[in-house]
């Protein structure tokens, strides 16, 4: 089999598209290359669909945390510290088994079992909380003197915070939001390796990764390959990432624009 015709029969399987039996025997890198880039198809999906929908709930975590009545603060800063203080992994497994046992009750709740739904549930909660106390963070940082000129310019409510804090406090978090950005794509290689099973075969880059290294027993050719596709990802969440940072700090000279740096965590 040549390589074009194993990316024709295996480069959309992990959506259900193209050969739909996984190769037996005498692998080939094409084979490696092919079958992780295409469970990468999810890995992208889940980290794209959790960042946007997050995104909206970081905000409102913020402002929720900032607030001056008591039960917003209390379950802004209960949610972040339930999410944040708890693994990612624990979160999947709990989650899956969770939605398992309602189902039965709930028959709605049955689609979560299954990850395009639940885990993607489960990674945007997870990354709102961590993205939530980010916003915060630049919610406390903006200048007096920016919501002093606000008040004296006659902004006031929704026309204040949209003009004036909502664009001051993404401009001092997206630096660090971009590196939680970073994390949230490399976290969804956890999604298959918890409560969630791979229905048909069907997983991300690292199952089929793991399924390479247990095959052939050797793990040093199909885990670099899945970190090279990670590192090209990440090169482009930082590229795309630069693009809004500048827009952000668009009013700025240019030799004053803070620049974007990867500080990856070792521990979550």
């Amino acid at each position: 089999m040549s390589c074009w015709q194993t990316i024709a029969d295996y480069s959309l399987r992990s959506i259900g598209y193209g050969e739909r039996l996984l190769p037996r025997g005498d692998f080939t890198l094409c084979q490696q290359f092919t079958l992780i880039g295409s469970g990468m198809i999810w890995n992208i999906y889940f980290g794209v669909l959790a960042l946007m929908a997050g995104f909206f709930l970081a905000t409102a975590l913020a402002l929720g945390k900032s607030s001056n009545t008591w039960v917003l603060r209390k379950c802004s800063d209960w949610f972040i510290f339930l999410f944040r203080g708890s693994p990612l992994f624990i979160q999947f497994f709990f989650a899956y088994f969770l939605f398992v046992a309602l189902k039965g009750s709930v028959p709605a709740l049955g689609a979560f079992t299954a990850p395009w739904l639940g885990a993607l549930t489960v990674l945007f909660l997870n990354t709102a909380a961590y993205s939530g106390e980010i916003f915060y963070g630049a919610l406390l940082s903006i200048p007096k003197g920016d919501t002093e000129a606000a008040d004296a310019y006659g902004f006031s409510g929704l026309n204040k915070f949209r003009k004036i804090t909502w664009p001051t406090m993404l401009r001092l978090a997206w630096p660090a939001y971009t590196n939680e950005a970073i994390f949230l794509f490399h976290a969804t290689t956890l999604v298959y390796f918890s409560g969630f099973p791979a229905l048909k075969q069907r997983g991300d880059a690292l199952y089929y990764a793991n399924y390479f290294a247990d095959k052939t027993f050797n793990p040093f050719v199909p885990y670099p390959i899945l970190a090279g596709y990670f590192i090209l990802l990440t090169l482009v969440v930082i590229w795309v990432f630069s693009l809004v940072n500048n827009r952000l700090n668009r009013h700025l000279p240019q030799n004053a624009r803070p620049k974007l740096r990867f500080r990856p965590r070792l521990l979550r």
